[in-house]
């Protein structure tokens, strides 16, 4: 017997520079959980199941930072889905309150890097690597550059983007004017600084045609989700707070994702599409009903390619879009007022529910100065490459 699933309670920690906030993970995760827990008015012991999403970590990691907030004997799932880790688990939570099995779930996500991980030491295996389909496209076509893989990838997507549509590089840099932008009335992100087109251009390169201010940077964080049934929404009064979860997608790579010789393909833009067209169908809403969208801007590049993945304009039109003021507040959807991935920061199992507690404050009315004005259905997007994408739509409290 199916419910309805509402996020009850949502928390998290301020977004910091790997190694410099001070706290282990368990303490990250304390603080994030216990945020949920006191906005959804429970205690820990109310939750029925947990799902933990990290990316670099020792197996059980799940359990040793819950352990903090007690011992209830609950199952606990530790999940690892890469950058789309976070969203990862908030579906395994949804899917466990829609299906009536509990009416109380948690959803984490957490991320301690360390340097080690980012050089690819921690669990590495040599000669095959997560991202062998998307290489496979990347090296025959670009080759094999000096700059971190990730950079690479997505900014031979970038060169790919500007030679067949003629995207320039004015309109990627615009993406990260307006996300640190927004970053600057949000206290949880790990810039809050803003940065005029000029000086995104000139920063930094990092793979060309992308500079370091249109990067996400490395980032330790927690952040946490209680996800509750409708039954228990009315047993405790919480219609004037409950974000209900119209509907969610999880989709892997298709066979355009390595099969097409793009790039563009292959860091993810198939299962963006895909993603997209599953939720849509499955809740009969459409993107021009969105209010606010918090999206997977890893880089400058992706959002652009994101935008037309979810149907916000056609292929190829991602860089007018932004640049026409369509994307930020007074167009035509207000996209990352968090500060998205480069400015808030990408603690990568953290991110997909940092994402959904950013929407969960907007739905309420409740985001300060970076509220949207009247948002009523917010859209979530979470990528990640090897591969898994993420949607989730949201729908502002009854009450």
């Amino acid at each position: 017997m199916s419910t309805r699933a509402y996020v009850a309670g949502v928390g998290m920690t301020k977004f910091t520079k790997i190694e410099t906030n001070g706290k282990t993970y368990p303490q990250m995760v304390v603080e994030a959980v216990g945020g949920a827990l006191a906005d959804a008015g429970i205690t820990y012991d109310a939750v029925q199941r947990a799902a933990v999403g990290y990316v670099f970590g020792a197996s059980t990691q799940g359990q040793r930072a819950l352990y903090e907030l007690g011992h209830t004997g609950i199952p606990i799932v530790n999940v690892n889905n890469n950058c789309a880790t976070g969203s990862s688990a908030l579906f395994l939570a949804r899917e466990w309150v829609e299906s009536g099995v509990v009416d109380v779930a948690l959803a984490v996500g957490f991320e301690q890097m360390t340097r080690e991980a980012l050089a690819g030491g921690a669990g590495s295996t040599p000669g095959v690597t997560v991202l062998d389909g998307t290489l496979g496209v990347m090296v025959p076509a670009y080759g094999w550059g000096s700059g971190p893989m990730t950079a690479q990838v997505f900014g031979n997507a970038a060169r790919e983007h500007r030679e067949r549509y003629g995207t320039t590089v004015e309109q990627m840099a615009a993406v990260a004017v307006k996300n640190h932008q927004h970053s600057t009335n949000n206290p949880y992100a790990q810039f809050q600084d803003a940065y005029t087109l000029e000086q995104v251009l000139a920063d930094k390169p990092v793979h060309e045609p992308l500079t370091r201010s249109q990067c996400s940077p490395t980032s330790d964080g927690a952040a946490a989700a209680i996800v509750v049934s409708e039954r228990f929404v009315r047993e405790h009064g919480l219609q004037d707070s409950a974000v209900e979860i119209l509907g969610q997608a999880l989709v892997t790579d298709t066979a355009d994702s390595f099969g097409t010789g793009s790039m563009i393909d292959a860091v993810g833009a198939p299962m963006t599409r895909l993603a997209a067209e599953q939720l849509f169908s499955a809740t009969g809403r459409s993107i021009d009903e969105v209010d606010v969208v918090e999206l997977h801007d890893c880089f400058s590049i992706n959002e652009i390619i994101t935008y037309e993945g979810l149907g916000m304009c056609a292929p190829g039109e991602g860089g007018k879009l932004v640049e026409s003021g369509a994307t930020t507040y007074g167009g035509d959807w207000v996209v990352n007022p968090s500060g998205g991935l480069i400015s808030k920061g990408h603690p990568l199992g953290a991110t997909g529910v940092a994402q959904v507690a950013e929407l969960t404050w907007q739905l309420r009315g409740k985001a300060d100065a970076r509220q949207v004005e009247g948002a009523r259905l917010g859209l979530q997007h979470n990528l990640g490459l090897g591969g898994a994408c993420v949607v989730t739509l949201l729908s502002a409290p009854e009450g």
